[in-house]
């Protein structure tokens, strides 16, 4: 299952939701309200190359390892 990114428009919190379908409907973890929205989220991504493994993430503000983390957008 994809992992998505929302934003609550009533109590501007994000949060992560693991969805099958598009079409269900997303309800905020901290007030409940049905009033989200997906975010573009940033992707990372790993390599392996001569110096170990290398972390790329699209967040240039953030040295977390996890996106989830971040929430400086």
């Amino acid at each position: 299952m994809p992992l998505y990114e929302y934003k609550c428009l009533d109590c501007n919190s994000k949060f992560e939701v693991l969805l099958r379908d598009l079409s269900e409907d997303v309800v905020c973890e901290k007030c409940g309200s049905k009033n989200t929205r997906r975010l573009i989220s940033a992707f990372s991504f790993a390599s392996s190359g001569d110096t170990g493994i290398k972390v790329s993430s699209g967040c240039s503000t953030c040295n977390s390892k996890s996106c989830s983390t971040c929430r400086s957008s």
